[in-house]
């Protein structure tokens, strides 16, 4: 029951992390430029990490969300509108 519950945690934390992207994104660069390529490589690197986290029992679910909470930070920094962002910024 234990593991079965924290896989359905962690699998909770990669559906709230991805439709927090999803928005924010959408809200930034709209339907135009929307980065599917990124929502799909966030969508399976989730998919991946519950998969983990549901074979092996010792990873704690504290861990697992702030990995793949790490992992939608890294996959939206390399999205059009944060890199034209950090260009305005700089120059």
């Amino acid at each position: 029951m234990k593991k079965t519950l924290g896989t359905l945690v962690a699998a909770i934390v990669v559906v709230l992390c991805t439709g927090t992207f999803a928005l924010a994104e959408y809200a930034a660069a709209g339907v135009a430029n929307f980065p599917y390529f990124q929502l799909g490589c966030l969508i399976v690197g989730g998919m991946v990490i519950i998969s983990l986290k549901h074979k092996y029992e010792k990873m704690y679910t504290g861990e697992v969300a702030g990995v793949f909470a790490l992992y939608t930070v890294l996959i939206a920094l390399f999205t059009n509108p944060v890199i034209e962002g950090i260009k305005n910024l700089v120059g």
